[in-house]
């Protein structure tokens, strides 16, 4: 682990928010109490500001930390975007006007392993990964936890939109959807398992972003206007064949294009560069649009069809994980989410073997992905989620 410490505590204000001169591993009193530690993770955006604000105004001892994950090649990569040297100054400024320490950790090595190569293994197996939910689940929440318990902090800390809370008995801990539905983001938390959630604070489940942006400017703090990136951080062009080319994770391998029937209609330079559902540059001419409803690693084949041939109402989900209970045991009519935008659908889930589970949709639903999270919701709660198969 490589730690670069910056910042530390001095005597401060922030329009209300007042907080100790202490060194980082001293135990901070308030009327004679130990204040509960936290280690917030700070990615330079708006959200972790508003984040590490809140925390210290609800009497928190807060600590900033940034998770370096992609390379030193991030500047030609994303400049401003997850750990460049852009967010890497946002992080610390803010982190210096809050009078909390803040620490840069090199988790590059990690990265590259639990989500680069899974990035490129999905896309060589014909799936279409989601490489946000496993960077939450591998490294964002478990190295945050894991660098908690070496600064001695209760909890951690991130500026997702979503809420966790206990159940009735106290036995388990729920997942719940943000109450800002627009940037709601617990579809990636998911797979988060209760050892996890019960260390997690998430202070904006309950704000919605323009109160997170008033939050900033309450503070003066330098991120509260800044604009929000949609992109996946080390893809910031969209073009992922192109980085998988680049990155020299895929190389390009000549098979067929062919129609519902097995039909020759064109070469492709690997299904790699394909996803279900596609539609442009598939580089072959038809009478009428077709688009992309299965890969093949085998035959490294990349199939197609009309519109009506991406329509499915059944699948089977595998690695399921669970918030109400440890196993789904009988069937549950559920809200299910088969992409982050997608706005849900009725389905009934069925038990199966090995962790699996069979969703059959209420309505036939388009371009149900391989590789995608399938996510199961019962109004706010999240029932749980699990990996779609081929």
């Amino acid at each position: 682990m490589n730690l670069v410490s910056s910042g530390g505590f001095s005597l401060g204000r922030c329009k209300g928010i007042l907080h100790l001169t202490a060194s980082c591993y001293a135990v901070r009193l308030v009327n004679g109490q130990k204040k509960q530690r936290v280690v917030c993770g700070m990615s330079g955006g708006v959200d972790s500001s508003a984040t590490a604000a809140l925390l210290i105004e609800q009497g928190f001892d807060v600590i900033g930390i940034t998770l370096k994950l992609w390379p030193q090649d991030c500047v030609n990569r994303a400049e401003d975007k997850c750990c460049g040297p852009q967010a890497v100054t946002d992080a610390r400024s803010v982190c210096d006007k809050l009078d909390v320490p803040y620490y840069l950790i090199d988790e590059s090595a990690d990265f590259q392993k639990h989500v680069i190569q899974y990035f490129a293994d999905e896309y060589k197996a014909g799936r279409t990964p989601n490489p946000c939910v496993m960077c939450n689940q591998n490294l964002k929440f478990g190295r945050l936890i894991d660098r908690a318990d070496q600064l001695g902090a209760d909890f951690i800390a991130t500026g997702h939109f979503a809420r966790v809370e206990k159940n009735a008995d106290g036995s388990r801990y729920l997942l719940k959807r943000g109450l800002d539905l627009r940037k709601d983001q617990s579809y990636f938390l998911f797979s988060l398992r209760q050892d996890q959630l019960a260390r997690i604070l998430f202070p904006l489940g309950e704000k919605t972003k323009s109160d997170t942006r008033e939050v900033a400017r309450h503070c003066n703090l330098k991120t509260a206007d800044k604009e929000e990136s949609m992109e996946i951080c080390f893809v910031p062009d969209n073009n992922y064949g192109g980085f998988l080319q680049s990155a020299n994770l895929v190389q390009k391998h000549r098979g067929d294009i062919v129609n519902v029937h097995g039909h020759v209609l064109g070469q492709h330079d690997g299904i790699e560069f394909y996803t279900i559902g596609q539609r442009k540059g598939l580089g072959i001419t038809t009478p009428k649009p077709v688009y992309v409803v299965e890969l093949d690693p085998e035959t490294n084949r990349v199939m197609v069809g009309d519109e009506s041939a991406l329509e499915r109402d059944e699948f089977v989900a595998d690695r399921c994980n669970w918030h109400p209970f440890a196993t789904l045991t009988a069937p549950l009519e559920v809200t299910a989410k088969i992409r982050y935008n997608h706005p849900g659908a009725a389905a009934t889930l069925t038990p199966l073997e090995n962790g699996k589970v069979r969703v059959k949709m209420h309505t036939p639903q388009r371009a149900i992905t391989p590789g995608q999270a399938a996510v199961f919701y019962q109004d706010d709660l999240v029932v749980g989620g699990g990996w779609i198969m081929r």
